[in-house]
């Protein structure tokens, strides 16, 4: 599967480092993906929106192989700048 991401890095101290667009196939884009640091380091986070229960995800890769190739493809080019 062709994906491209987009990312900008933020300024601050908050845990939310990058924010990133992908485009799936040149077809499909999903934005404000994030990219957060964590106790373990930096890990992508898909889009969410908060609901009366906590938060819903709006978008999510399907299969583990999807996932592992979106979190690859947005950290190379969060570490790329």
């Amino acid at each position: 599967m062709k994906i491209t991401a987009k990312v900008t890095k933020l300024n601050g101290d908050g845990k939310v480092k990058a924010l990133a667009s992908i485009v799936l196939e040149d077809m499909i884009k999903i934005d404000n993906i994030r990219v957060v640091e964590g106790s373990k380091g930096v890990f992508v986070s898909m889009p969410q929106r908060k609901t009366n229960e906590g938060y819903a995800d709006v978008a999510y890769p399907v299969t583990k192989e999807a996932r592992e190739q979106i979190n690859k493809t947005v950290l190379d080019a969060y570490n790329a700048l």
